[in-house]
């Protein structure tokens, strides 16, 4: 564990305002775009008619699905395609930049209107006149799979676009058949918006001397998006420049290309002026990828002893009207990987059953399928304990995967490197007080509440990544200063902070000299996009290598101020030594001798570092207590413990934000947020004012605790943090509620848990 009291290097800049965010960006003569959208859920569109907004006051020119078409572009990427054993392959449907004979979802991009100010754009594109031929929408499962259901896409008979299989489904029914006990549960990760502080921005600005284009915008990652910006327009990398300063939250959904970038890219070149886009709340809220939409319905086998034969999972999987970046690849294999949980289980089988409604397209959000896996394999361990009389804990502790069976592969075929369940369920049980629980239950019942607590414990794997490699360009100025350059962006993570401890500890160097700065076009290294939660252990072993190959170029240096030899010296904690005399020198003090010498050249202080890096497995035991008012249906959340292995940690503050942040989302989740659509496809929960979100005080007592367990996939032995708040909270919240409600004959329900819906149950 690094230092704990380094205060996060971008703080300062964030909260005194002097941040710079994609809508901050302004160049002379700029244009200002507005996007028309669909109003209806399904329909044809027999004709579009933007004269009348060509011609309003300040109109420079409106994009329709006729220029898209005249530039070649492509439509959204579809990400990775899912085929079962079989060869079965995914009915794929591309969504189009813009629509051109129907609209599938509210809030589809029709038109871009562009204008000498927003507020012209917006007026004209009043005037449209559009003639829409509206159809019958499907919403949900029921509804899409009926028969004689609106078909969306041609080639997708009943709106499905695979039945997905993975694991060994006769060895499943062989043991459901031996067991003792069966259990089942279902539950519902209800569909969900992304919401990020800062709502979706672009500008492009075209340079048509260089012939390149521009383009700011809120990413995870520069290499990704240009990835997925020359897949569209069909512009090399080269000829596309990204420049991303600060993001104000992305959580999955903005690791690709929107409508709106293409169209900005389409715009600038056309009309040779740069191009502003700027999205309102409520039109990010109807238009960002939204997330989750999953129906996960759970079986467990047992044996009389209570150990577990078998798991199996018939999925449903809701991916929106089109396929877009990461919904199948959620739906399929995120949801699958980890399905055993953190147990020793002979057989695992799911089946995972995706298709199309008249909705926004689902794609990554929090977790990308790893929270609802975690939450839905933790139900089920729960329900069944309560159903046949297992002790919860015993029941869990029978089943782990114990520590000399690491490296440890599942039934599915995923290998877990390292873990010790044992020791975090120990730590989080003492943390939380697990043990006289009863005691604070009789006092709540003595003040007629109800109390309930809920354990859960999860594990999840992070991403391996798409790139080979991570790249890190460390260079010295000549004022001595080591400036570190990425093509990861944080937005909210704290990257400057983390890459900048990795080298302050590993060289000895003073951190206030050392910066990182993501995504600069004059600096070509290759790398992975923040997500999956890997960019500290990615990107972060690419920095430690940095710092190792500085210190093997310096060595020779250093051997000569200490008048010996290369070999034998030795560089451990910032400084060189040798074994035969008292002399030291330190990485510092030889730095600042070179520079004074004015020997600086730029080959001698710079390198570039790299690192493969693989998965890791995070886990960790969560244990939130809750309290329930059966008058008024409003349930407190009187503590929560969370113990995590995220492996060697690195910066203390910035992991308990992580995995805290993480918790509050979950919250969001399990008692505010939901997606609600009417049987027309109109978007009922489309602002702020009917979609609830967590606040501030949500949670008071909050005990965040560590077992480190390093890995061996990664040079700085970390797992990944930023997603493990998410994936502990969500079962642990619904086991303590299904605890505090059993004694009215509750044994499961479905998320958000508003007042109503308690107090409704309560009161059937």
């Amino acid at each position: 564990m690094h230092n704990d009291h380094l205060l996060r290097k971008e703080d300062e800049r964030l909260i005194t305002g002097h941040g710079k965010y994609s809508a901050d960006w302004y160049y002379d003569g700029m244009l200002f775009a507005f996007i028309i959208r669909s109003p209806y859920a399904h329909a044809n569109i027999n004709a579009m008619d933007f004269s009348d907004v060509e011609s309003a006051n300040g109109v420079v020119k409106v994009l329709t699905h006729q220029d898209v078409s005249l530039a070649n572009y492509k439509g959204i990427p579809t990400g990775t395609t899912a085929q079962n054993p079989d060869g079965q392959t995914q009915i794929v449907a591309p969504m189009p930049i813009l629509a051109q004979d129907k609209v599938l979802f509210v809030g589809q991009p029709v038109a871009m209107v562009i204008a000498d100010t927003l507020e012209n754009a917006i007026n004209a594109a009043e005037l449209a006149a559009i003639d829409y031929d509206i159809l019958e929408a499907v919403t949900d499962y029921s509804s899409a799979t009926a028969e004689g259901a609106a078909t969306l896409h041609a080639s997708a008979d009943n709106n499905r676009s695979i039945i997905y299989r993975n694991g060994d489904h006769a060895k499943v029914d062989e043991a459901f058949r031996k067991a003792a006990f069966v259990s089942h549960v279902t539950i519902h990760s209800q569909r969900l918006i992304g919401n990020p502080m800062e709502p979706r921005a672009v500008v492009a600005n075209y340079d048509a001397t260089t012939d390149i284009v521009k383009l700011h915008a809120p990413t995870q990652g520069v290499n990704g998006m240009h990835g997925f910006l020359s897949h569209i327009t069909g512009l090399g990398p080269e000829k596309i420049e990204i420049e991303t300063h600060d993001v104000g939250g992305s959580f999955g959904i903005r690791s690709g290309a929107y409508s709106e970038h293409a169209l900005a890219i389409l715009a600038t070149k056309v009309l040779g002026k740069p191009i502003k886009w700027v999205g309102s709340r409520s039109e990010v809220i109807l238009s960002d990828w939204h997330g989750r939409a999953l129906e996960l319905n759970g079986s467990i086998a047992l044996d009389e002893s209570g150990n577990f034969l078998a798991i199996r999972f018939a999925d449903k999987v809701d991916i929106g009207a089109y396929n877009c970046y990461f919904g199948s690849f959620i739906g399929t294999r995120n949801i699958s990987i980890t399905m055993g949980g953190v147990y020793k289980i002979p057989a695992l089988a799911m089946s995972s059953e995706l298709y199309y409604t008249n909705t926004v397209p689902v794609s990554a959000y929090r977790g990308a399928g790893r929270p609802d896996i975690a939450y839905a394999v933790e139900r089920l361990v729960d329900h069944a304990a309560n159903e046949h009389g297992f002790d919860k804990v015993a029941l869990r502790k029978k089943n782990f995967v114990p520590v000399q069976d690491f490296p440890y592969t599942n039934a599915i075929g995923t290998t877990i490197d390292s873990g010790d369940f044992i020791q975090v369920i120990d730590r989080a049980i003492e943390l939380s007080q697990y043990k006289t629980f009863e005691e604070r239950r009789q006092k709540s019942a003595e003040m007629g509440k109800l109390r309930g607590i809920g354990l859960a414990y999860f594990i999840e794997s992070s991403a391996a990544g798409n790139f080979a490699k991570d790249q890190i360009e460390g260079k010295f100025n000549p004022q001595g200063e080591l400036q570190i350059f990425g093509v990861t962006g944080a937005s909210g993570q704290g990257h400057e902070t983390s890459f900048t401890q990795i080298a302050a500890d590993t060289l000895g160097y003073p951190v206030e000299k050392i910066s990182y700065t993501a995504g600069q076009a004059d600096h070509k290294v290759i790398g992975n996009s923040t997500g999956g939660s890997r960019t500290l252990y990615g990107a972060g072993s690419a920095v430690k290598n940095m710092c190792v190959q500085f210190v093997e170029k310096f060595q020779p240096l250093a051997a000569a101020r200490l008048g010996t030899t290369t070999d034998a010296i030795v560089f451990a904690d910032g400084r060189w030594s040798a074994a035969t005399q008292h002399q030291t020198i330190s990485f510092a003090e030889l730095l600042s001798s070179l520079m004074s010498e004015n020997s600086w050249s730029e080959d001698q202080f710079s390198v570039m570092g790299e690192a493969q890096s693989g998965s890791t497995y995070p886990n960790g035991c969560h244990i939130a207590e809750v309290e329930i008012d059966p008058n008024t249906g409003v349930t407190d959340i009187i503590s929560y413990t969370a113990v995590d292995d995220t492996g060697v940690i690195i910066s203390p503050k910035l992991v308990e934000g992580q995995i805290h942040g993480g918790v509050v989302q979950g919250i969001g989740q399990a008692f505010y947020e939901r997606t609600v659509y009417d049987a027309s496809g109109q978007l009922l929960t489309g602002s702020l004012m009917d979609y609830a979100l967590p606040k501030a005080g949500c949670i008071t007592n909050f005990i965040c605790d560590h077992v480190e367990v390093p890995t061996t996939s990664n040079l700085l032995g970390a797992k990944g943090v930023g997603e493990s708040g998410c994936s502990g909270s969500l079962p642990s919240l619904s086991n303590a509620m299904v605890d505090a409600l059993k004694g009215h004959g509750i044994t499961n329900l479905e998320m958000p848990f508003t007042p109503s819906k308690v107090w409704g149950l309560l009161n059937a």
